[in-house]
């Protein structure tokens, strides 16, 4: 039996042969057909021309997805090295700065530049955040002017290479625990650091293997005795090529993807640097030795440091949302030319894409992938707006912090499984290095980690939730957070998430008054609804929960860890809804159209997936009936052919250059091939 891959030719669920993804025989356009560049400048919003500069940039350095998988990792490294600085000379990766020291002066700018970098080589894109956006952006966010004028326009040519350096070996996401200490001596107007234990040396830094001349170093500071929480230095760590005195470095060694980024651990040892190496934006200490801030409250001061970093984790969403592009674009052309089994045809195999299950496993992903995408562009509007116009209402930023870590944990989980749903629906094809998803899943796998575990991060979501965003944040950790809602009145959370109220209140919306018929299933209301009250029924549930644990006695501790789970799923239904309201939102935003009518019909599938997938919850709370289970899945179905015929001009919409698709042979050679099947002409 053949199952040789030829050029597209499919099957519309009325029977109408096609011979490629939007016109019928005859060139008659297909429904709902649209122009994939047209797709493409839309998403691409605003910022058009970056993005363009970026693609044109990853195509000129393709060959670096090669030189990822030939050379040593040592020429590898220097490989990605020497792109990072060639790209630094274009100007792409400088747009955030400000434009007095060489930059773009547009932190929007830098945010679609490091996206769109996402969908080449991702050692090149997380070096260069490291250097940028870490490194860099700790010294523009955190320091003040004698730091810029020392340092930004150095980091932003490249001249100057750099390390962001937070994490420890022993504390992981617990930063406010870190062990390494930055006590100040008045004698010398200097400030000592040191690693007091093994296990506080700093880790997977990325740039201090081997590149890196200076790291921006979080220690916990103490004056004359006194401890003031942690903030950042900046400390030289080579000299000339080699490590500074006092300063010990090691090579994390290899790695399971990104192995042409240089990490590595590092150690101090009384390492002494000027008083000035404090970057004082939120804190200072004079000469005399007198600690002084803005900021009273240490856990406010705390939070707000970390506030102003929020860049690093919007990047690595958007980066894991647009390495899933790369994946969905490969997988989807591979399916509409690969054929196998004589299905619906003796003469023929049949294209694999027209099987139903294979449009279930793609299309659903595809269809959240838009909906990422627009949530993603929503966040980077608010980050640039609130960053560039420096906002200071607290509730707003809070807000930002929020969203930044649900939309990076639903887009870098959204990555990991997309990929690798997308590798298995391309069989062992997928498995070769050469059709780019081995590098994509090694390389992406460590997003859900990067900036933040995303565990950690919806916890912080649920805070928001829970507390309105209040004044006063505790740690991030489990322990902190119980704390914190005991000591706040849970009381108004769950009167206002009352089921019988919200029932009440959300009656009139839905079809018909009630959930028995199955009518309206694609009514978007209706979808905004469900998500709606499944997020305030859970909230409300966490909060009654947690009350009663507290009420009774209980270790605040043990009740969040009681709980813990609901937490996270109220987090996640959060983030869900927000998801979808930023889809919606793209498209009732539009003219009429085809790019109007093209993205309704994503996001109804993707409203309807997601409440497809969680349909046990929505029955277990009388939200969905039988009947009307069966008729959503039954639409999801519907939906996935009559996305069918325009799966390639989606994915073409995503504006993947081709040399980053690489996989010849599933996306190039066979839609070329010579062969012609039984029943065709070439």
């Amino acid at each position: 039996m053949s199952t040789d891959t030829v050029t597209p030719r499919s099957t519309t669920p009325e029977g109408e042969g096609v011979t490629d993804a939007t016109h019928a025989p005859g060139g008659t356009p297909v429904e709902g057909a649209f122009d994939p560049a047209a797709m493409t400048r839309l998403l691409d919003g605003r910022y058009t021309e970056v993005r363009a500069l970026v693609r044109s940039n990853l195509a000129e350095y393709a060959s670096v997805l090669e030189d990822a998988e030939t050379m040593s990792r040592a020429d590898y490294r220097e490989r990605v090295k020497d792109i990072v600085l060639e790209m630094a000379a274009t100007g792409q990766t400088g747009m955030g700065f400000p434009e007095e020291y060489g930059g773009g002066g547009d932190i929007g700018a830098s945010v679609a530049a490091f996206e769109t970098l996402a969908l080449g080589d991702l050692s090149v894109l997380v070096k260069t955040g490291v250097q940028f956006g870490l490194f860099g952006g700790a010294i523009q966010q955190l320091g003040t002017k004698r730091h810029h004028d020392a340092y930004l326009r150095p980091l932003i040519t490249g001249e100057l290479l750099g390390c962001f350096a937070m994490s420890e070996t022993g504390h992981g996401s617990n930063v406010q625990a870190l062990d390494t200490t930055a006590t100040y001596d008045a004698d010398t107007e200097e400030f000592v650091l040191h690693t007091p234990t093994e296990q506080g040396g700093k880790d997977y830094i990325g740039n201090a293997a081997q590149h890196g001349e200076v790291a921006v170093v979080f220690a916990q500071l103490r004056v004359a005795g006194e401890g003031h929480g942690v903030h950042a230095f900046v400390v030289p760590i080579r000299s000339g090529g080699e490590a500074c005195a006092g300063v010990r470095i090691e090579d994390d060694g290899l790695k399971m993807g990104l192995n042409g980024v240089d990490n590595g651990r590092l150690w101090f040892d009384q390492v002494r640097v000027p008083r000035d190496a404090l970057l004082d934006r939120f804190a200072a200490v004079s000469a005399e030795g007198v600690y002084s801030s803005p900021i009273e409250n240490p856990n406010r001061r705390f939070f707000t440091m970390l506030g102003t970093l929020i860049t690093g984790r919007v990047c690595v969403g958007g980066a894991g949302i647009n390495a899933a592009k790369v994946a969905l674009a490969v997988a989807v052309k591979y399916g509409l030319r690969r054929r196998q089994f004589e299905a619906a045809s003796k003469d023929e195999e049949q294209l694999v894409m027209d099987y139903g299950m294979h449009q279930r496993r793609l299309f659903p992903r595809l269809a959240r992938g838009y909906a990422m995408h627009f949530a993603q562009e929503a966040l980077a509007a608010e980050l640039h707006t609130v960053l560039t116009d420096q906002v200071e209402d607290d509730t707003r930023r809070r807000e930002l912090e929020t969203m930044a870590a649900g939309i990076k944990a639903l887009g870098t989980w959204h990555a990991t499984d997309t990929i690798q749903e997308c590798r298995e629906a391309c069989g062992g094809a997928g498995y070769l290095a050469v059709n780019r998803f081995p590098a994509l899943k090694a390389d992406t796998d460590v997003f859900t980690t990067f900036e933040g575990d995303n565990h950690v991060l919806l916890q912080l979501v649920a805070k928001g939730l829970l507390t309105n965003y209040a004044e006063e944040f505790e740690d991030l950790d489990s322990l902190g957070m119980a704390r914190f809602v005991a000591g706040m009145a849970v009381d108004t959370v769950v009167e206002r998430t009352s089921v019988h109220k919200l029932l009440e209140r959300l009656r009139g919306v839905l079809p018909g008054g009630d959930d028995e018929g199955v009518e309206g299933v694609r009514d978007t209301d209706y979808h905004l609804t469900m998500l709606r009250f499944r997020e305030e029924h859970q909230v409300g549930g966490v909060a009654r929960r947690l009350k009663r644990g507290i009420d009774a006695g209980g270790n605040p501790g043990v009740v969040f860890s009681e709980v813990q789970d609901h937490v996270i799923a109220a987090a996640r239904s959060h983030v869900q809804r927000v998801v979808l309201e930023a889809f919606v939102a793209k498209v009732r935003g539009l003219p009429e159209g085809e790019l109007r009518d093209a993205l309704q019909l994503l996001c109804d599938l993707h409203a309807l997936c997601t409440i497809e997938d969680d349909r046990a919850w929505f029955m277990e709370h009388g939200r969905l009936s039988v009947p009307r289970s069966k008729a959503i899945s039954r639409e999801v179905n519907a939906l996935c052919r009559r996305v069918r015929p325009l799966a390639e001009a989606y994915v073409d919409g995503f504006g993947v250059p081709p040399e980053m698709l690489r996989a010849p042979a599933l996306v190039d050679a066979y839609a070329n091939a010579t062969r012609t099947a039984p029943g065709e002409t070439h």
